[in-house]
């Protein structure tokens, strides 16, 4: 079922009646000369002006294009408010394999909607999307981060989210061993691309046994070449079974804890970089049922937000470093909440979180 404009009236129900929405903006953008079409969604500008990358991704349908781009604003808002930025939360998909349309002009076009919202927006890199190629949406708008430092950027912001996973984690080995070590323990990385071989380098510098899968084959060859003492296995579905396995690292796409997934884990803990792990509402739940202790995404993986949203000030490694090596309070925090509220973490996260939005709309 679609209505007049063609958008599927799910999408429409999601942006504004059910609880995933109460979306304040949402941009269609299309340029048909590049062959450009993107979404850009803001979901709050409370903390100040939205700010989350853009996903380039071979999307199967415009429809998905927009719920994912509606869930990934949503979740920036959140990550946002935790890591103490005040900056609200957005996020930008572009339709289409990158390696087949992506171009100069496509992104010349794609800043110039950034720039006609005058500052509502401001965008850096995600999946299928570089530094070179914020530095090209730069030229057009002046609300582009995760640029080149020889464009006056940060360079590439996944040295920071992997740290700050690797915080999360130590947070998580804390609660749930009394130590904040992983030495000795087994962990496994789904997706050892932009993120995931940095988290890589942090858990074998503190003793940590990795196992690894990815669907890149460079990907995978990159670390075991380096590190071949490194464990690979098949897939996903193969690395979340691995007998011993003490913690999961889901650091590729969306949606790695589901229905199937969750009830084979032989995992003890989830932390991981990928953004929006939780297929549906409930499954927070349903890892608690198990004693899994999940750290929550957008909390353990803000650090790379945290760099961009620095480069707006005049980027400081050491200062963003520093708020970086937070996450490992922040994640205590929250797991601290959830044990005296007898809630997911998850749930505790999102309370905190929207508190801090409620109080800004209200100050």
């Amino acid at each position: 079922m679609t209505d007049v404009t063609g958008v599927p009236a799910d999408v429409l129900h999601t942006l504004f009646h059910s609880e995933q929405g109460g979306h304040e903006q949402v941009v269609l953008c299309q340029d048909r000369a590049t062959g450009l079409k993107a979404v850009i969604a803001l979901h709050s500008t409370a903390l100040g002006p939205a700010l989350g990358g853009t996903r380039f991704y071979p999307y199967a349908t415009e429809a998905e294009a927009i719920a994912d781009a509606l869930n990934l604003a949503r979740g920036m808002s959140y990550k946002n408010a935790m890591a103490g930025l005040d900056h609200g939360g957005g996020k930008a998909v572009i339709i289409g394999d990158p390696e087949q349309i992506k171009s100069e002009e496509l992104l010349l076009a794609y800043g110039r909607f950034v720039a006609s919202l005058g500052g509502r927006y401001v965008t850096a890199c995600d999946v299928g999307t570089y530094v070179a190629d914020m530095d090209v949406v730069a030229r057009t708008n002046r609300w582009t981060t995760g640029r080149s430092p020889e464009n006056g950027g940060a360079g590439d912001s996944s040295v920071l989210t992997a740290f700050g996973v690797f915080q999360g984690m130590r947070a998580a080995a804390q609660t749930l061993w009394g130590d904040p070590t992983l030495r000795g323990r087994k962990v496994g990385v789904a997706g050892v691309g932009k993120v995931g071989h940095y988290l890589v380098e942090h858990l074998l510098e503190d003793g940590a046994e990795v196992v690894i899968t990815d669907v890149r084959e460079e990907s995978v060859r990159r670390i075991t070449d380096k590190h071949p003492q490194v464990t690979v296995v098949a897939d996903t579905d193969a690395l979340i079974r691995v007998e011993g396995l003490d913690i999961y690292a889901p650091c590729a796409l969306g949606g790695a804890l589901n229905d199937d997934t969750v009830p084979v884990l032989t995992a003890a803990i989830v932390c991981g970089a990928a953004n929006n792990q939780l297929a549906h509402p409930g499954v927070e739940k349903d890892l608690a049922d198990r004693g899994i202790l999940y750290a929550p995404d957008y909390v353990v993986n803000a650090g790379g937000v945290i760099q961009v949203a620095d480069e707006l000030h005049g980027f400081d490694f050491d200062r963003c470093k520093a708020k970086a090596t937070k996450i490992f309070d922040t994640t205590l925090e929250i797991f601290a909440r959830a044990k005296a509220d007898g809630i997911p973490p998850a749930a505790a996260a999102d309370r905190i979180a929207e508190q801090r939005m409620a109080d800004a709309r209200r100050g």
